[in-house]
C-alpha cells in the first residue's frame, strides 16, 4: 500500500530529543478544541437562540435530552480545561522564550488566544440567565471607551439601544463560527511551526540532535491525552459546578 508522502512527513517530523512534558500542550489544545466543536455542534441540534425560550431550551438540554446533561458540562468545564492548558502553554512559551525563535508562530499564537477569549464570551452569553445579560451588558459597554463614536459602537454591537434578541443572535452565530476559525488559524500554527522546528528547553536551534516525532512523542502525547480527558471526565461527573 502507498504511504501517504504529507502523513509520513508528519509521523517523521525532526523533534528536539530533550523536550519536557511542557512540550506536550500543543497537542492536547487540539484535543480539547476538537471535542469543544463536536460537543458544540451537538449542543447547537437542541439549543434556541431566543430571548424567551433560550434558558428553557438549556433546561431541556439537561434533562430531556438522552445524555444533554453530560455535553453541556462537558462543554462547559472543557472550555475551562482548554484555557487551563493554553496558559499553560503560554507560560512554557514565555518561559523558554519560544516567541524569539519562532516570531509567526508566536503571533498566530496570540491571534488564536484572542480569538478564544472572544468565543468564549460570546458563549457565557449564551444560556441567557440573569448573569449572562449583566455579562453581555458589562463587557460589550467597555466599546463606549473608544472616543468619539463609542456609544454608538455599543449600540450598534447589540442590535439596539439594550441587550435584546438581536444580540443574542449575533452572539450565538459568532460563537458557533469563530472556533472553526480558530481550528484554521491552529493549522496556520502548525504550518509555522513545523517550517523552523519545535524550540526545546535549551534554546538550541541545532538540527544534530532531532528524532522522529513517531512513534516516541506520539505514545508520549497518547499519555498527555490519557490524563487530561481523566481530568476532565472526573470534574464532568463528580464535581459539574467546580469551574
Amino acid at each position: 500500500m502507498k504511504k501517504i508522502r504529507e502523513l509520513e512527513g508528519l509521523l517523521s517530523l525532526p523533534s528536539p530529543v530533550n523536550i519536557s512534558v511542557w512540550w506536550n500542550l500543543g497537542s492536547m489544545l487540539g484535543l480539547m478544541l476538537s471535542l469543544q466543536i463536536l460537543t458544540g455542534v451537538l449542543l447547537s441540534l437542541h439549543y434556541t437562540a431566543d430571548m424567551w425560550n433560550t434558558f428553557n431550551s438549556i433546561m431541556h438540554i439537561m434533562r430531556d435530552v438522552p445524555g444533554g446533561w453530560f455535553l453541556r458540562t462537558f462543554h462547559a468545564n472543557g472550555a475551562s480545561m482548554f484555557f487551563l492548558v493554553m496558559y499553560l502553554h503560554m507560560g512554557r512559551g514565555i518561559y523558554y522564550q519560544s516567541f524569539l525563535t519562532n516570531h509567526r508562530t508566536w503571533l498566530v499564537g496570540v491571534s488564536i488566544f484572542l480569538m478564544s477569549m472572544a468565543t468564549a464570551f460570546l458563549g457565557y452569553v449564551l444560556p441567557w440567565g440573569q448573569m449572562s445579560y449583566w455579562g453581555a451588558t458589562v463587557i460589550t459597554n467597555l466599546f463606549s471607551a473608544v472616543p468619539y463614536f463609542g456609544e454608538s459602537l455599543v449600540s450598534w454591537i447589540w442590535g439596539g439601544f439594550s441587550v435584546n434578541q438581536a444580540t443574542l443572535n449575533r452572539f450565538y452565530t459568532f460563537h458557533f463560527l469563530l472556533p472553526f476559525l480558530v481550528s484554521i488559524m491552529s493549522m496556520l500554527h502548525l504550518v509555522y511551526l513545523h517550517d523552523k522546528g519545535s524550540s526545546n528547553p535549551l534554546g538550541n536551534l541545532s538540527h544534530t540532535s532531532k528524532i522522529p516525532f513517531h512513534p516516541y512523542f506520539t505514545w508520549k502525547d497518547m499519555v498527555g491525552f490519557a490524563n487530561m480527558l481523566l481530568f476532565i471526565l472526573l470534574v464532568v461527573f463528580f464535581y459539574p459546578n467546580l469551574f
